[in-house]
């Protein structure tokens, strides 16, 4: 699960967009994933800081703040989106059982493209492993799933 996150954490650094968020349509399994944003900033800031500081100690401190703010609107991006394409349900389920199934890949593929500006589906046939090839050229060839 920690290298599709890469990926995801990379591309919206690479990209510098934060899209304002689309009108929320509440699920019933929305107030679940909201309790579960903590924990998943926290990943995706601990994914961010050992991702880009490649290990070097003396990087780690001075990535924590920007990382941490870079995983708020992540995190929300995340949420909305598994609660807008109707997969709550797959997700949760993937990742009681510890996996990054194909509904998380959906979620992720939705959210990078609405980070993006794309329609929500346009990634829908790229494999995740593609989108990090495709930015390789960018220094993110070692990211990829």
């Amino acid at each position: 699960m920690a290298k599709p996150l890469r990926i995801l954490v990379l591309l919206t650094a690479a990209t510098a967009l934060v899209v304002p968020a689309a009108p929320a349509r509440a699920g019933l399994l929305r107030p679940v994933l909201m309790l579960l944003r903590p924990q998943l900033e926290n990943q995706l800031t601990r994914v961010c800081v050992e991702t880009v500081s490649a290990g070097r100690a003396d990087l780690e401190k001075n990535l924590q703040d920007p990382c941490r703010k870079l995983a708020v609107p992540t995190s929300k991006c995340l949420i909305e989106e598994t609660d807008n394409s109707g997969r709550s349900l797959g997700v949760l389920t993937e990742m009681v059982s510890g996996r990054f199934g194909d509904d998380s890949e959906e979620v992720v593929k939705r959210c990078l493209a609405r980070m993006f500006g794309l329609p929500t589906d346009s990634l829908r046939d790229m494999p995740l492993r593609e989108l990090g090839r495709r930015f390789g050229s960018y220094g993110l060839q070692e990211v990829t799933p």
